[in-house]
This record gives structure tokens, C-alpha cells and sequence, in this order.
């Protein structure tokens, strides 16, 4: 052999060479294993199998690793006395061939340095011990090995296909596909300016038609040559400019459709180079459930259906640790064991199905087994269990409310910690992980059949789908698959509770906060009969947030903003709308939060609709600081009832901080509450020099003399005990204080 025939290595390290080859092989030494333990006389399966092992061996002669050659070495026999008849190849081989298949990825992917400690290592040594008596091993059962669950890398694309292939930095495709979305969107532009010269066409038609009839009214009128002459001019200019422009306009009809076409093109073609078949994440998970099936005492496959389904390779990066949590749980939870589903009339094995496809726009992953199911009663009594709820509220809840109880951090149906589940961490990094990836989870399960979760996700991250809509004169986006519900609201199903208000959806009250407030905006000069409502959150923690109005569905074209303006408050990210036009679109979770910071402050603004350009006068406002709702609802009533604008606090704290962030007339408050009594309230209140001249009234149950005398001296003006008071004596006293609303 002629030396130019020998690959040049030098600028290749051992390690990484032997990796590649390694990583496409042990790949397909996994696949055939698990496809020959359930089929053993399929000869197809041994040939690919020992022509795999067989490459190993000599990619790893060729740079020296010797370990690695005597362990794929030992396959490869095992494999040929497999296919002479000399050998069979039942579940203690395939436990043991499959841990040298672990061996070998771990060989691979040391570094150069590393590889001289497996020459001689005792745990190859054993391994070629046992392989050679597999008898010896028989009770040996196999655990999920670290090459199971690990996230799985994509060979290297040379060895894969014969496509001419480049590498291409992530920061390359996003500015590449962010280029196409505005070429996207400049395509878009032509529509607008076709339609207005559509108009400029209709224009022209009637001005030829004013024409026409100009010269029937002349019919009877004699005219001069000249005046002729200069009418049929009119004419013919009118013909030539009409025929012309209908010209130009199917040229433009013609270049916006081929510009549409060609836009849609390059964005699709610079979307599909993000796109990843799903396999490349789910390949490692067939011996994943296979070994923690083995290890529970279960009999357990997977099928993956949709392995070509393409998916953005961001989500499929994210969606390994899920994938890995719901499968454990899939086999563990739901899979029974061979004598349950022999009992059960089922096949002894069970059977996991990883699913994978694209429906209206949307990317579906579902995860399904033929297992026992959920029994949803033993739910319902570990949610009383654990006081998440009590008893009568429980009761009340239906099947899918209860199932998403699962899905809570620290929450476990298992009674002890195994190596595989119990601590009720996995389902929580699923919901997780969903709600970063703006996706969404439902679980169905029944009984004695078997639990099906599935996740809808976006096709890609760097395309949203989103409902635009205007705040103060700017549009937003709010992505889809945060929003509940959209829905016109009826003034007059506004209910006010606490001062604050709420209207009834799907069994919830449901609290009303203005968009403008959230994004600081001001206030909102809305008018009109309905309130336009997006819902956000989930069932736990929802609220109407309250928009000016609705601008329609659209897909929106991701542009992260500049990594210098930091974590930008309530908002994710930026995209261009149809016309060019930036829009800024919601981070939901953090809307959320600043909607907790606001509800918590007592800062969160009444939602009112006024007549148009009707300035209702100011009402005086009371503040009405106590612990208890009976009270505080009773209070309000009376004095909204009398013209007063009330806002409440739950308890001392409270009311300090509603006092000094608003604009009040009157306190009222309580004397016993919790983390700050009404005494020292009233005593803050006296020292604050912006404060100290606000009317303040006591209202307790406290009617001792003494207990007055406290108040009194600590600064309240007025002091009333809840136990005689009456409408007219607290009207009255409010009255006499800052007069009548």
C-alpha cells in the first residue's frame, strides 16, 4: 500500500477520530440489541450487528486503543457464534452486550489523556470474563446506564450521509432567519400599495365614465372643431392612461406574487435549517425504558412513532429532560407488572408509545402506556392529604383539575424514594420547562388502561403565534399559548369585591387589572358598553387583563432585543408587524408577577368604563384598613353607598403602604391586625410630615374607656365601636370629617 493511500491523522487527535466512528456505531450496536431481544432468530439483525462491532474494532486498532478493540473484539465473536447457531443469544448476553456497548461509548468519549487507564482496567477485564461465561451472569439485571440517559449526540454528519455538509455557528442561522422574517415582511408591503393602485383604477374608470357622459350631454350641443378636437383628446388620454395602468398593475400583481412566493421560500428553507428530525433526541430512549423496566422486574418496550417529525433544534435540546422524567414515570407509575397484566387479560409486556407530529401549526408530543392508569380517587385524597385543598373543594374538582395537582413540585403518589422516583421532582421539571418553551401539558388517564400525557409546543421558538393587541396606542404581543380566553365583557358583569373588581368565568372569580397599569401607561380613557379581555395565568392564578382593543391573530417573527437593556419589565422579546411596524411582545410570566406586586401593594387601579368624553368628578376616597372581610365588605357597602370611594388594606402593613403610595381623605381602620396593629398605623401616620394632618377613624370592637383613650392619644380623630355603631353614625362621622362624597 502506497503511503498516499494512508489518512493523514496528525491534525486529527485519537480520541476524536475514534469518537466519531464510535458515536454512529454504538448507536446502531443499542438499536439491533434491543430489536434482537425481542426477536432472536432475526438473522438480518446479527449481520449489522457484527458488522458494527467489526468497525469499532478496526477504527480503534488504527489509533491504538486497544481496550476498545478487545472489547468490540469479543462482540463481534459473540456475534459470529450467534449467526454459525453456536451460540444463543437469550437476555443474559443481551444485559451484558449492551454493557459493553456502555463501555464503548465511555472508551470514546474520554479524553486522550484518559485513554491510557482502560488498558487492562478491571472492569473491561470482567466484562470479557462474563461475556465469555455468560452463565455466570444470568442473575445479573441491568440498570439505566449513564450512556442510556444521556443526552444523545448526533454523529458526525460524514459518517450519517453523503451530503456535502458545513458547519454553521447557531448565531449564524438566528441572524440568517431573522433576515428572511424581514424580508417576510418588506414582501408584504406590495398588498397595500397593489389595493391602493386598484383604487387609482377605479378612479380612472369613473373619470372616463364622467367623460362619456359629458360628451352624451354635448350630443345636441353644436361645438367647434377645436372644442371637438380637444374633447376627443380627452378621451384617448383617458383610454391610453386607463389601458396603461391596468398594464402596470398586473406587472405589480404578477412581481408581489413571485416576491410572496420567493420570500416564503427563503424564510421556509432558513426555518428548516434550525429543524432536526425527532429521533436525534429520542434515539438513546428505547434502552432507557428497556434497562429501568429490567430493573423494576418489568417487561417493557417503546415504540416512537413520528421519528422524521422535524422540530427546532432549541426545543429538541430542551425537550430531553422531560422526555426523560415522563418516560421513567411511564414505566415505573403506570406500566403493572407481567403477572398483573396476565390477571388483567393483558400481554405480559407493556408497552410505551413516544409520539411525535405536527398538527395546526403546532408541534404534539405525546407520551402513552398501557399501564394501570391513574386512580384520580387516591389523587383527590393526597391533595387533602397534603392540605392543598380542603375536602369539600376537592370533591367539587373534575378529573383533569386533579390531575394537574401531579404535576406540582414535591408532589408524589409514591409512598417511598426509589433510585428511579418518589421525590416528586420530575413532573415539576416537565411543567417547567413547558412554560419556558411557551408550550402547554394535558394528562388523560384511565383506569386499568393506561395514562396519556401529551405537550403542545410551538413548531419553532423563533416563530410565535400571537394575539396583537393595543395598549395606549402601541401594539403588543401576547402569545397564544399563554392566553386562557379572549372575550368581549359586559359592563355590567363587573362585580366589585374588597373594592376590587372581578367577574365570574368557568366556576373562578376572576380579578380585573388594566394593561396600561401593568405596562405604566397611565390610565384608561375607555368607553363603551365591553371590555376587551385576554385571561393569563393558570387556574390557581389568573387574571383579566383589561386592553384597549383586539388587532387580530398574527405569526410573528422572534427578534431577541439588544442583551444591553437587560431584563426589559413585562416584556420578551420584539418582531415586526405586517407593515414594518416594531411591536413588543409580553412576557406573561413576569405581567403575572407585576400583577402579584400590584395586588399585594393594594395599588391595583378600579377598572371603570366612563361615556365618551365624560370626566366623572373625583369622589372622595376612604382607605379601610381591616383583617376582617365581614367588616371590610360591610364598610364599603355603606360608604360606596353614600358616594365615597373606598379602597381597603387586609391589615396594618398594608394600609401603611396604601396610605403613603395614594391619594386618600379618610382612614379607617382597626385596632387588633396582624404584623401591625391600627394603634401604631395611626402612630406612623402622626409622624409622616406628608400625612400627619389626613383624618384618621378608629373602628373596633374594643369599647372600653381606656381603649379609647389610646386611640385618641395616638392620634385618631375618631373612635367608634363596631359593636353600637350604626349606618347613620358612621356616615355621620366620615361626614363631619372630610364632608359629604
Amino acid at each position: 500500500m502506497s503511503t498516499s493511500s494512508i489518512p493523514d491523522l496528525s491534525g486529527i487527535s485519537m480520541a476524536e477520530l475514534f469518537r466519531i466512528e464510535a458515536e454512529a456505531q454504538t448507536q446502531t450496536l443499542t438499536a439491533g440489541l434491543l430489536a434482537l431481544e425481542r426477536d432472536p432468530a432475526d438473522a438480518a439483525h446479527l449481520e449489522s450487528l457484527m458488522r458494527a462491532a467489526h468497525s469499532i474494532k478496526g477504527a480503534a486498532r488504527i489509533v491504538g486503543i486497544n481496550a476498545a478493540v478487545n472489547v468490540a473484539h469479543a462482540m463481534e465473536d459473540c456475534f459470529v457464534a450467534a449467526q454459525k447457531g453456536a451460540l444463543t443469544l437469550g437476555q443474559a448476553e443481551i444485559d451484558i452486550l449492551l454493557e459493553g456497548v456502555d463501555l464503548l461509548s465511555r472508551i470514546a468519549n474520554s479524553s486522550e489523556a484518559e485513554m491510557a487507564k482502560w488498558e487492562g482496567a478491571a472492569e473491561i477485564e470482567s466484562f470479557l470474563a462474563r461475556l465469555a461465561n455468560p452463565a455466570n451472569a444470568s442473575n445479573a439485571v441491568a440498570t439505566a446506564a449513564p450512556a442510556a440517559s444521556a443526552p444523545a449526540r448526533s454523529a458526525d454528519p460524514t459518517t450519517a450521509n453523503a451530503d456535502r455538509v458545513l458547519r454553521v455557528t447557531a448565531d449564524h442561522l438566528n441572524r440568517l432567519l431573522g433576515l428572511a422574517g424581514e424580508s417576510l415582511v418588506e414582501a408584504r408591503w406590495l398588498d397595500p400599495f397593489a389595493r391602493s393602485l386598484l383604487r387609482l383604477k377605479r378612479m380612472q374608470q369613473e373619470f372616463g365614465k364622467c367623460t362619456e357622459e359629458l360628451r352624451n350631454a354635448l350630443a345636441g350641443t353644436p361645438l367647434s372643431e377645436d372644442a371637438q378636437m380637444r374633447l376627443a383628446a380627452l378621451e384617448k388620454k383617458g383610454a391610453e392612461c386607463r389601458d396603461f395602468l391596468g398594464a402596470r398593475l398586473v406587472e405589480l400583481e404578477m412581481f408581489d406574487r413571485r416576491s410572496g412566493n420567493l420570500s416564503h421560500r427563503l424564510y421556509d428553507e432558513a426555518l428548516a435549517l434550525r429543524m432536526r428530525p425527532f429521533i436525534d433526541s429520542a434515539q438513546n430512549f428505547p434502552r432507557l425504558v428497556r434497562d429501568i423496566g429490567r430493573s423494576l422486574g418489568k417487561e417493557v418496550r417503546l415504540e416512537i412513532v413520528g421519528e422524521q417529525t422535524q422540530v427546532d433544534r432549541d426545543i429538541l435540546e430542551k425537550l430531553e429532560a422531560p422526555l426523560n422524567h415522563l418516560l421513567r414515570n411511564a414505566v415505573d407509575h403506570g406500566i403493572d407488572f407481567p403477572e398483573e397484566r396476565l390477571a388483567a387479560g393483558k400481554p405480559r409486556e407493556g408497552t410505551v408509545w413516544l409520539e411525535a407530529r405536527h398538527s395546526a401549526g403546532m408541534l404534539l408530543i405525546t407520551v402513552r402506556d398501557d399501564g394501570r392508569g391513574i386512580d384520580v380517587e387516591s389523587v383527590r385524597g393526597a391533595v387533602v392529604a397534603r392540605k392543598l385543598t380542603n375536602e369539600e373543594t376537592a370533591a367539587k374538582m373534575s378529573d383533569a383539575e386533579l390531575l394537574e395537582f401531579l404535576f406540582l413540585p414535591g408532589f408524589t403518589m409514591k409512598t417511598e424514594v426509589t433510585e428511579v422516583s418518589g421525590r416528586g421532582v420530575g413532573l415539576d421539571v416537565v411543567q417547567v420547562t413547558m412554560k419556558q418553551l411557551r408550550g402547554t401539558l394535558r394528562t388523560t388517564s384511565e383506569l386499568g388502561r393506561g395514562t396519556a400525557i401529551q405537550l403542545q409546543l410551538p413548531l419553532t421558538l423563533s416563530v410565535l403565534r400571537a394575539l396583537v393587541v393595543e395598549i395606549a396606542g402601541e401594539p403588543y404581543g401576547i402569545p397564544l399559548a399563554a392566553i386562557t380566553r379572549t372575550l368581549k365583557l359586559g359592563k355590567g358583569k363587573v362585580e366589585m369585591l374588597e373594592g376590587r373588581p372581578h367577574f365570574a368565568f368557568d366556576g373562578q372569580r376572576i380579578g380585573l387589572v388594566t394593561a396600561r397599569q401593568v405596562f405604566e401607561k397611565g390610565e384608561s380613557p375607555l368607553s363603551g358598553d365591553e371590555l376587551p379581555v385576554v385571561i393569563i395565568g393558570d387556574r390557581g392564578n389568573r387574571y383579566g387583563l383589561v386592553l384597549d382593543r383586539f388587532l387580530g391573530e398574527r405569526e410573528l417573527v422572534v427578534q431577541p432585543l439588544d442583551s444591553r437593556l437587560g431584563k426589559v419589565p413585562n416584556i420578551s422579546a420584539g418582531a415586526l408587524a405586517d407593515d414594518g411596524a416594531p411591536l413588543l411582545i409580553a412576557d406573561v410570566e413576569d405581567m403575572l408577577r407585576s400583577i402579584e406586586k400590584l395586588s399585594a401593594s393594594g395599588r391595583l387601579e378600579n377598572v371603570q368604563r366612563s361615556s365618551a368624553g365624560a370626566q366623572p368628578a373625583r369622589r372622595k376616597r376612604v382607605l379601610v384598613v381591616d383583617d376582617s372581610l365581614t367588616v371590610r365588605e360591610l364598610e364599603r357597602k355603606l360608604l360606596e353607598g353614600h358616594g365615597y370611594a373606598v379602597e381597603i388594606a387586609v391589615d396594618g402593613m398594608d394600609g401603611w403602604n396604601a396610605v403613603r403610595t395614594g391619594d386618600h381623605d379618610l382612614v379607617i381602620t382597626d385596632v387588633d391586625m396582624p404584623r401591625m396593629d391600627g394603634i401604631e398605623l395611626v402612630s406612623l401616620i402622626r409622624k409622616d410630615p406628608n400625612l400627619k394632618s389626613k383624618p384618621i377613624m378608629i373602628v373596633s370592637y374594643k369599647d372600653r374607656e381606656e381603649d379609647r383613650a389610646r386611640g385618641l392619644e395616638a392620634g385618631a380623630d375618631y373612635y367608634l365601636t363596631k359593636g353600637s355603631f350604626h349606618d347613620e353614625s358612621l356616615i355621620s362621622s366620615v361626614a363631619d370629617l372630610i364632608g359629604e362624597s
